[in-house]
């Protein structure tokens, strides 16, 4: 079976750690403890990679260290040196469309607004799945939208992103295994919280 790319989309550094924007990061890291995998710097696409294996299938897990705005020339440099095809491409991302805990896989669509994915459709066809997670929406009809993703988690919503976390995990891996089709079927229901 052809090798997947997991990329998990958020922004590198403490500043950014336990931000909404940064939940692919956390998901990927959930991910990587799973499989046993340990991120190394990959200086040639100025990303973290992992080499896992999950679902019965070889996996690299990246997360961008280019910030969101930039994450297509990590992403598209990963799967040109691998010589992977976009469809077995996953991007998780943090999405405010979906209520906290929520969780979508799609394939296609626009970028919603996630400034992440309007890099990566810079650089790759628009074919690729997406594993969306949702973070709620502004917390006021007036507040910035920067300020949401960017703030921080409060201890509650924390609570219940990691009450969901291993739910995503068995997503992916069930995605690796069987394919978007089914993978949908599984997961594209409202968890509770």
């Amino acid at each position: 079976m052809v090798p997947a790319v997991i990329a998990g989309l958020g922004n590198p550094g403490t500043v950014y750690a336990q931000t909404r924007h940064n939940t692919g990061f956390h998901v990927l890291d959930a991910l990587a403890s799973r499989a046993r995998a340990t991120f190394r710097v990959d200086s040639l696409a100025n990303g973290l990679a992992a080499k896992a294996t999950l679902g019965g299938r070889v996996a690299w897990l990246v997360k961008p260290l280019t910030y969101m705005n930039d994450s297509g020339t990590c992403v598209s440099a990963h799967l040109q040196f691998y010589k992977l095809p976009v469809e077995g491409l996953l991007v998780v991302h943090d999405d405010i469309n979906l209520a906290l805990g929520a969780v979508k896989l799609s394939v296609g669509g626009g970028d919603g607004g996630h400034n992440g994915l309007t890099s990566i459709l810079q650089h790759l066809p628009n074919t690729f799945a997406r594993l969306r997670i949702g973070i709620g929406g502004k917390h006021w009809p007036g507040q910035d939208l920067a300020d949401h993703v960017l703030g921080k988690f409060t201890d509650e919503e924390q609570t219940i992103l990691a009450n969901h976390t291993a739910f995503y995990v068995q997503g992916i891996e069930t995605w690796l295994a069987k394919g978007t089709s089914i993978t949908q079927n599984f997961i594209n229901r409202k968890p509770t919280q």
